[in-house]
């Protein structure tokens, strides 16, 4: 599974299963990743002290097997986003709300290197200079994936557009995020939270965009795939090795 085949499947709607790296950085750790159970993993440098380029070493041995690696990262900068790109199979934008914004990272990460005006021109009107740049363009960028975090209602209330934005193969629910700005923080078996996401789910299917939601408890992951989620992130390194540890140890000491 590298990011043309994770493209293809969000293309196709196909369901991808991935989780979050936030904390390990060491290559080595790769080999215990059970073999069909990763599609792709979103490397983090939100909410830590780490830099990006410090997961490049884990980047290189996930591509040695076949697992896509996306960057999430910190800012929403266009030059950020191609910066990322040009190294991580994709990037992930937190807190995607404003829509010009968004429409700026999105032919950052897939209209790369077309910078100024020339960008803005394909950006309005998507015309080309010529059909030489046009595939060229297409070609540098054909396994490059760009998804923008839905983790607000403003960005809920404008998804359609969202949606219909050029590069944007996917849309990721940080639940954390929006739950707060709901009024239910943390809240994560709410009503009112089941079904917005289910509205994101059936927004985002209008366009052949697939949608997911980050969650930590598999029983909440399983029913937003019973909800039709494509985008299937579930929990963090941390936390597996965590839960793994409570239920081995919970057992032995008894």
């Amino acid at each position: 599974m590298n990011s043309r085949t994770l493209k293809d499947k969000l293309v196709k709607g196909e369901t991808v299963y991935g989780t979050i790296f936030q904390h390990a950085v060491v290559p080595a750790m790769v080999e215990s990743i059970p073999k069909n159970s990763l599609d792709f993993v979103i490397v983090t440098c939100e909410h830590t002290t780490l830099d990006l380029a410090e997961f490049l070493p884990l980047q290189y041995a996930l591509a040695l097997k076949g697992i896509a690696c996306l960057a999430r990262i910190h800012s929403r900068d266009p030059a950020d986003v191609a910066r990322a790109c040009d190294t991580f199979d994709g990037v992930v934008i937190p807190y995607a709300e404003d829509l010009d914004n968004i429409k700026l990272l999105a032919a950052a990460a897939v209209y790369r290197p077309l910078k100024g005006e020339v960008l803005d021109n394909v950006i309005k009107s998507g015309q080309f200079i010529n059909k030489k740049t046009e595939a060229y363009v297409e070609k540098r960028n054909e396994n490059t994936v760009f998804i923008p975090m839905i983790e607000s209602v403003p960005a809920v209330d404008q998804l359609d557009a969202i949606c219909s934005i050029p590069g944007v193969h996917a849309v990721f629910v940080g639940p954390g995020d929006l739950t707060a700005n709901m009024g239910i923080p943390k809240e994560y078996d709410h009503p009112d939270l089941i079904k917005i996401l289910q509205r994101i789910i059936d927004t985002a299917e209008k366009y052949h965009v697939a949608a997911g939601c980050w969650f930590g408890k598999t029983e909440q992951a399983v029913r937003t795939i019973q909800q039709g989620a494509k985008l299937v992130v579930y929990s963090n390194d941390g936390s597996m090795l965590g839960h793994a540890m409570k239920d081995a140890f919970s057992i032995l000491r008894r």
